[in-house]
């Protein structure tokens, strides 16, 4: 039996259709578990941000600006984010750098362990750090014997600081161990051949090439340091004003059950690390290796349009 031509032609082109909405319908799983688990939650916070719990108000972001304790959260959260930031970048940094001069097996075996220790973090971390360096913890008491350490509290600032740099490292290891193998290893032979020394290669060469993942890696680093909550309340039980332990207080107290106050302070949360992740991007767009490129991106087009 002789299929028609135009039975053929329509068939084909159904199939046709079919295979070009056939990603669309692969992601359909993915936006439907994206809008439970994401936007939902998150237009549930805005909505009830501005809700006093009988009708539309702006009295939750009132009373946020009115409490100097929840704005010490605020600044607390922050200070610590930002130095946690900055030094687990810096130390990643400089572990990234030396695994590339090590052999493969070795360097293999140290990303092997950052990648285990990296998911080393909430309260097992916590009680490692209680151990080694709490009031009576070994490292404390060892140091304290040799007139090293006479004043350190684990659970006050510096103590958050110290916990919080600890499981930032890892991930910026992580992170900006790709970004390295952009940096070629005949530039630092050729600068030197031209005069310039190793502080010299890095200041001109290596930091700009690196300066869009150092940037995004400082971003990711600043956004995980600042919401975090398991490590920092079971090294304090609570008594360090972070802005997590305030919401967690107010969604999860008996006394001071506030989830509107609480969605307040979050959408605040929400829009400090907006603002972060803009100035970012506008750094990132404004770096001297971007502009290169795409300098460098007209300049073939120009001259393909020419050819």
């Amino acid at each position: 039996m002789r299929i028609s031509p135009v039975r053929h032609s329509h068939s084909v082109t159904r199939f046709a259709r079919l295979k070009k909405w056939q990603p669309l319908l692969l992601i359909i799983p993915f936006a439907v578990f994206f809008y439970i688990f994401q936007l939902s939650p998150m237009l549930w916070v805005v909505t009830n941000s501005f809700s006093d719990g009988t009708q539309a108000s702006l009295e939750n972001y009132r009373e946020i600006f009115d409490s100097p304790f929840i704005l010490q959260g605020f600044g607390n959260s922050l200070w610590i984010a930002f130095w946690s930031s900055l030094a687990g970048l810096f130390i990643a940094a400089l572990l990234v750098s030396s695994l590339r001069h090590l052999n493969s097996r070795i360097r293999d075996m140290v990303i092997a362990f950052t990648n285990m220790s990296s998911n080393f973090v909430g309260v097992p971390l916590a009680f490692a750090f209680i151990i080694i360096l709490g009031t009576n913890g070994a490292l404390t008491l060892l140091l304290r014997k040799f007139g090293i350490l006479d004043e350190f509290n684990l659970y006050g600032r510096w103590g958050l600081l110290a916990i919080y740099t600890y499981f930032q490292i890892p991930l910026g290891a992580l992170l900006l161990y790709p970004a390295f193998d952009a940096l070629k290893k005949d530039w630092q032979e050729a600068a030197a051949l031209l005069g310039a020394n190793t502080r010299q290669y890095w200041l001109r060469i290596a930091l700009p090439v690196l300066a869009p993942a150092l940037f995004g890696t400082f971003i990711i680093l600043f956004a995980n340091a600042i919401g975090a909550y398991a490590s920092a309340y079971a090294l304090t039980l609570g008594n360090y004003n972070l802005i997590t332990i305030r919401i967690a207080s107010l969604v999860s107290g008996d006394l001071f059950l506030e989830p509107n106050l609480a969605a307040a302070i979050s959408v605040l949360l929400i829009a400090i690390l907006a603002l972060v992740t803009v100035v970012n991007q506008w750094l990132i767009t404004k770096s001297g290796h971007t502009q290169s490129e795409k300098t460098q991106s007209r300049k073939t087009r120009g001259s393909d349009a020419k050819h």
